[in-house]
């Protein structure tokens, strides 16, 4: 799988350099109220664009693993109390000497 993985980045790479050099022509970039930008390559709009939008599918991944990360703190949390529930002996700390005497046979 992990194979699988890394020649999917390289491929996806790979498509987005190949398609980054050959659309070098300049282009004007227009904003809001009419700030423009003349004369950008279209190479660093759209590599831009790709790591902005890249960037930005990352954040919206954040808040669900930490709500996920909270989940199971919990549910680890639950968990050993339901241990400690089914088996107190474990928790009344008890000696080893309880269980095998120290004297002899």
């Amino acid at each position: 799988m992990r194979y699988f993985v890394w020649a999917l980045r390289l491929i996806v790479f790979l498509a987005v350099l190949l398609f980054a050099l050959k659309n070098t022509n300049p282009v004007s970039v227009i904003f809001f109220d009419g700030l423009v930008i003349p004369n950008v390559p279209l190479i660093v709009v759209m590599l831009s664009t790709f790591v902005l939008g890249t960037i930005f599918g990352l954040l919206l991944t954040v808040p669900p693993a930490f709500r996920r990360r909270r989940e199971l703190a919990r549910l680890r949390k639950e968990i050993e109390k339901l241990q400690a529930a089914a088996n107190p002996q474990a928790q009344a700390g008890l000696s080893p000497d309880a269980l095998v005497p120290l004297s002899p046979i």
